[in-house]
């Protein structure tokens, strides 16, 4: 039987599958830009991740390697997420973390693929991150699971 994680990691077209419903459209965002000027500022595969909820092939971000101490940031704001000190191998192959920076993230329920998840946006532009579960590992509990394409990365200085 095929889990939902073996089946994502196994490669299967999941770039259509992550669709989730947008933040609350009552949101308003400090970064906020129309649909055209999003295309322009992101590569297709970030709009398709960070403005269409998609998700990135597992296994395919450089990020999920990335071990320098720094900072995780929103690709399409710049807004600091995730300390590095947060992140750890999940074995999932995406880049994940047990908790974000305080007010980094904002949350919602995400009930599409058959299932209830919670979907994970950028506080700060809205942008779609990946999807939160409760089977990380402590002090949390929680394992953060992020598209690397939605990330940028700050090395520390």
């Amino acid at each position: 039987m095929m889990t939902r994680r073996g089946l994502l990691a196994s490669g299967v077209a999941v770039a259509t599958w992550g669709r989730t419903a947008a933040p609350d459209a009552a949101e308003a965002f400090k970064v906020s830009h129309g649909d055209a000027e999003w295309r322009k500022l992101l590569t297709g595969e970030q709009y398709a991740v960070l403005r269409q909820s998609a998700t990135e092939r597992a296994f395919t971000s450089p990020l999920l390697h990335e071990a320098r101490r720094g900072v995780f940031a929103c690709a399409g704001c710049d807004q600091d997420l995730f300390s590095s000190t947060t992140k750890y191998d999940s074995g999932t192959g995406w880049p994940s973390f047990w908790a974000p920076l305080d007010g980094a993230v904002g949350t919602q329920e995400d009930r599409t693929l058959g299932m209830v998840r919670t979907a994970v946006h950028c506080s700060r532009c809205g942008g779609h991150l990946g999807h939160v579960f409760n089977d990380g590992p402590k002090p949390t509990g929680l394992r953060y699971c992020m598209n690397g394409v939605a990330l940028s990365f700050k090395p520390a200085a």
